[in-house]
């Protein structure tokens, strides 16, 4: 069979050549106008925009953060403090291997697992050439033992930075506070770009009352970076303010005292300056040490600290609310005075208990066989429970709450640190819309003594009894009395004291209700007349037992059997010197039994040692 010759169709062939040569024409000439397009574009239309880019590419504005002002007491003590510390630093870039690196230095440094989960959370957070901390606060020796071993740790350096120390610790934690390292609900509150590179904000007491003082205004520098971000030189720089330097009220000296009076045991210590306002003491036993948080406490260290039966994190002197028991009369018997209910020397029949009209309820005096015929001053003097269970249902509860509100029971004193709690003054208003039921003669009669709703903070109860001892004149409480700038030294506006008077209608009355505190302390019938003795001048005082439960009286049960928790509270709360007060306490001792036993003593000394650097 003969083979069919197909011949090439060379004239088809050519035409579909030319039309292939002529689309991949149109599309490169396509392309190149896209190109040229794109050209145009880029250095015509967006020429100012991308050389912004460029420029920011190689131009970077960095923060300098602030130096934080420092808090010094009154007496000169540094109570805040900037020291450098040394931190262990890696930068991420220069590691290979992180988990092995770390393992080593752990080996020569003491690494735990807190620091470890932090610098992993750090380390997401931060761009890779910048140093992340590992470990803060390295002692001399391990600084020591890293410099022999640091040929083996490329990428690893130690860095001096300050960071916040509070010397005197405990003594000072619940006045002054402490920072810690800021987090999302901080940045909620702050300006942000003022924060730019500071990692610590005031958390509590007046470290966090003062944020703004104490942080100062961040600074600015240009830098030269090359294309990973490097640092290649500073172009230009605005330093930073530093934040201002505050004094504070409190005398280190004397709250060193009352914190080794309380011993250890649970309680509150307030002491006021009347003249001012100044607050001179404000303990809460126990404390806790403030350094533990500024880099992070570790949560196990925590834990111990919140569940510890002593509460350290809670601050007694402002948060705490107790029964006043019988610190409460003096107020009351000038009520009886300012509404015309009692003479001074009015006599009320004391047999030892009391019972209102109609009712077979009886109301023990904490004095077995009675008082007699007492008046007010002996009331106040000898504490006679059945005087103020008569008085109080005379005054009635709208009158006593009332008056006591005038003094500032029962309502926040506006004390330049947060946390305060509002306490509590009763009244039939607040029983019916809190507790839906009427209010009762019986609790007016309790309330008389200082018990039943009644409720007070130890700042409270201190800011009135200074309000007593200057005769009506109140200043309103305060912690900071003097900002200076670090670099001048000049002083900064600082707001006037508040100042108001508690209005009394003869001025007289003041008189008698003062003599019976000096007599309850110096008298020889005063229920804190040991506390009193030998003293080289006279102050005022009034003790008070805050009953925690009911034990009937006719046991022989004295207290001292129960459990501690359920002992009673020990208050007192007294100014000295009585003729010219320069400083009024308010002590309570929690389970600490009578006030003239546990209290007052602690009050004594207090006042043994501010007047001594008086001269008296």
């Amino acid at each position: 069979m003969e083979r069919q010759l197909v011949f090439r169709d060379v004239s088809r062939e050519s035409r579909v050549f030319k039309r292939r040569i002529v689309m991949a024409g149109a599309v490169m000439a396509i392309l190149v106008l896209l190109i040229i397009a794109r050209l145009i574009d880029l250095q015509l239309i967006k020429h100012v925009h991308f050389i912004t880019l460029s420029h920011e590419n190689r131009v970077k504005v960095l923060p300098i953060p602030p130096i934080r002002g420092l808090i010094y007491s009154r007496d000169g003590i540094l109570l805040a403090d900037n020291r450098p510390a040394f931190s262990l630093e890696i930068i991420p870039e220069q590691i290979d291997g992180m988990d092995g690196t770390i393992a080593e230095l752990t080996k020569i440094i003491n690494i735990n697992v807190v620091d470890t989960q932090r610098f992993y959370k750090l380390l997401q957070k931060q761009r890779r050439f910048d140093a992340v901390p590992l470990r803060f606060r390295l002692s001399d020796e391990e600084v020591a033992r890293f410099s022999v071993n640091r040929h083996r740790f490329p990428g690893v350096e130690i860095a001096a930075r300050l960071t916040r120390y509070y010397p005197l610790g405990p003594l000072t934690a619940h006045a002054v506070g402490y920072v810690g390292r800021i987090d999302e609900n901080d940045l909620e509150r702050v300006d942000v770009s003022n924060y730019s590179g500071t990692m610590h904000i005031g958390k509590l007491g007046v470290e966090k009352a003062y944020e703004d003082v104490l942080h100062g205004r961040v600074g600015y520098q240009q830098v030269e970076v090359n294309v990973r971000g490097r640092i290649l030189r500073v172009l230009d720089r605005t330093p930073a303010l530093p934040g201002k330097d505050l004094f504070i009220s409190l005398d280190a000296s004397l709250q060193t005292t009352a914190t080794e009076a309380l011993a250890g045991r649970r309680g509150a210590i307030v002491a006021i300056e009347p003249e001012t306002g100044g607050v001179l003491a404000l303990i809460s036993s126990p404390a806790y040490d403030p350094n533990a948080f500024v880099n992070g406490i570790e949560p196990e260290s925590f834990d111990t600290l919140r569940r510890s039966p002593g509460r350290p994190l809670f601050n007694r002197a402002l948060q705490g609310n107790y029964p006043p028991g019988s610190t409460i009369k003096p107020f009351l018997a000038l009520a009886a005075l300012e509404y015309g209910v009692r003479d001074p020397d009015e006599q009320t029949w004391c047999p030892g208990w009391f019972k209102l009209k109609g009712s077979s309820l009886i109301y023990r005096d904490w004095k077995r066989g009675g008082h007699g015929n007492t008046n007010l001053p002996r009331a106040i003097i000898e504490s006679c429970d059945v005087y103020f269970y008569s008085l109080a249902n005379d005054l009635g509860i709208d009158r006593i709450t009332a008056f006591l509100n005038r003094f500032g029971l029962g309502k926040k004193t506006g004390i330049d640190i947060m946390g305060e709690a509002d306490g509590l003054i009763p009244s039939q208003d607040w029983k019916l819309k809190n507790w839906h039921l009427p209010w009762y003669p019986g609790e007016t009669v309790i309330n008389g003594i200082g018990q039943g709703f009644t409720l007070v903070t130890p700042v409270q109860l201190a800011s009135a009894t200074a309000t007593l001892s200057a005769r009506g004149r109140h200043m309103q409480p305060r912690l900071v009395m003097r900002i200076e700038d670090p670099i001048t030294f000049s002083p900064a506006e600082l707001p006037d004291a508040t100042r108001s008077w508690v209005e009394i209608i003869e001025k007289n009355h003041w008189d008698p209700i003062i003599s019976a505190m000096v007599d309850v302390v110096h008298g020889p019938t005063g229920t804190a007349r040991t506390s009193g003795r030998d003293a080289p001048y006279r102050f005022a005082g009034k003790t008070g037992t805050s009953q925690l439960v009911s034990i009937d009286h006719d046991e022989e049960n004295d207290g001292h059997e129960l459990p501690e928790d359920l002992r009673d509270h020990s208050l007192f709360i007294g100014f000295a010197p009585a003729d010219d007060p320069r400083i009024a306490v308010a002590v309570i001792v929690e389970n600490g039994g009578s006030g003239s036993a546990a209290a007052a003593p602690i009050a004594r000394k207090l006042f043994d040692h501010y007047l001594s650097g008086s001269g008296i």
